[in-house]
């Protein structure tokens, strides 16, 4: 494709690019362009968000340039307050090493492995003593560190702000003079740090990252950014059974977010789309994504139990089979509570009493809205409904 055609591409879906000029100059030099992406593995999991900055980044691999993944392994254990109201848990190595390990499993499932080069950033910053922080300090102003709305929001209210979170944008900047990264790439919460990072090269003589900024995808409440901690999330490691159902809870509306931003739908596509009806569009796109992240057939699969139990109000054929004996354990009198967290299909029994008190769970159809009910060993089989994608049959 030509230059023109690339940065269309590429702007598609983002929220800002600074600045398009100095993008369009870099895509004509004729060389791969290095790519960065920072990623802080505090928790194990990616998600749907994620997958918004992976698709941009995937499509330069595709264009023949380079992704440059920098596993913060060292600023992980600082914390980034973006978007928060106080300081991140400090992580131990340790940890950090074994979330990234998953990371970057499910990094692969988008990005192309032979055009990705991983980084860790404590290769440079274990070498660095103290006075090299302080050199770096003197970098930046508290005023310019107050212009970042977070600090600027906690500031006003009196809220403690960490010198060491004052630190973190410089770090993550400090970044991007190592790789001598062409662009950065990131959430829109991420805007203030890779602006650091353009005038820390501009500093140290290089030339100035293009910084690309996606926007956030908004969870599958509808209201805020998608974040396991709120429960409104994707993941990429979701069952199949349970990332579709997810998808399909979404509204009518914001469906159309996900298609531009997870699936890169142009405006042009999506307004064709509009014209079809929303139901057959919804299946539509949580069948692509769940083919992305699985195989299609798995993901046709999910949709024709879908179909079955909520088109046609059918039970599904192909459901878990436990037997109460297993379920029982070590019980001499299980409760509901206790039976369907020994299944597995909950994440915690937290998440079981939820979904009981919200009258989700139906045994045999029939609702059971206390987590102490009683579950003697049945007589015959029964089906017990979880929510609105989960079944599982209970043999005697």
């Amino acid at each position: 494709m030509s230059v023109a055609n690339n940065l269309n591409v590429i702007e598609n879906g983002a929220e800002a690019v600074i600045s398009r000029e100095e993008l369009e100059r870099k895509l004509a030099l004729g060389r791969p362009l290095r790519i960065k992406l920072g990623l802080d593995p505090t928790r194990p999991d990616l998600t749907l968000g994620h997958a918004v900055v992976f698709q941009k980044l995937r499509q330069f691999q595709d264009m023949g340039h380079e992704a440059h993944l920098v596993i913060g392994d060292f600023t992980a254990s600082i914390g980034d307050p973006s978007g928060r109201s106080a300081l991140r848990p400090q992580l131990t190595r340790e940890e950090v090493d074994a979330n990234a390990a998953t990371y970057l499993d499910q990094a692969f499932r988008l990005l192309d492995r032979s055009r990705t080069v991983v980084h860790r950033n404590s290769a440079w910053f274990d070498r660095m003593g103290f006075q090299d922080v302080l050199v770096l300090a003197r970098k930046m102003t508290v005023a310019r560190m107050l212009e970042r709305d977070d600090f600027a929001r906690r500031y006003a209210a009196n809220t403690p702000i960490s010198i060491v979170e004052f630190l973190y944008p410089l770090v993550q900047g400090h970044d991007s003079i190592e790789l001598e990264a062409d662009v950065e790439m990131g959430g829109s919460d991420q805007l203030f740090n890779m602006l650091v990072g353009r005038q820390l090269q501009k500093d140290a003589g290089q030339e100035e990252q293009v910084v690309i900024c996606m926007p956030l995808l908004v969870g599958t409440d509808g209201v805020q950014k998608m974040s396991k901690s709120l429960g409104n999330y994707v993941a990429f490691n979701d069952p199949p059974m349970e990332m579709f159902g997810k998808l399909m809870s979404i509204s009518d509306d914001l469906m159309w977010n996900y298609y531009a931003l997870v699936l890169n739908a142009t405006p042009d596509e999506i307004e064709i789309m509009k014209r079809e009806h929303p139901m057959a569009m919804k299946k539509h796109l949580a069948e692509s994504i769940t083919a992305r992240f699985h195989d299609a057939d798995t993901a046709r699969r999910e949709r024709e139990a879908f179909e079955q139990v909520f088109s046609r109000h059918q039970l599904p054929e192909d459901m878990p089979v436990f037997s109460w004996s297993e379920l029982k354990g070590e019980n001499d009198e299980p409760t509901l509570l206790n039976v369907l967290s020994a299944t597995g299909l909950f994440p915690s029994k937290k998440e079981v009493r939820r979904l009981i008190h919200q009258g989700a769970v139906k045994l045999d159809g029939a609702r059971a809205d206390a987590p102490e009910t009683p579950m003697p060993r049945p007589d015959r089989e029964r089906v017990v409904q979880a929510g609105k994608r989960t079944f599982f049959r209970i043999e005697p």
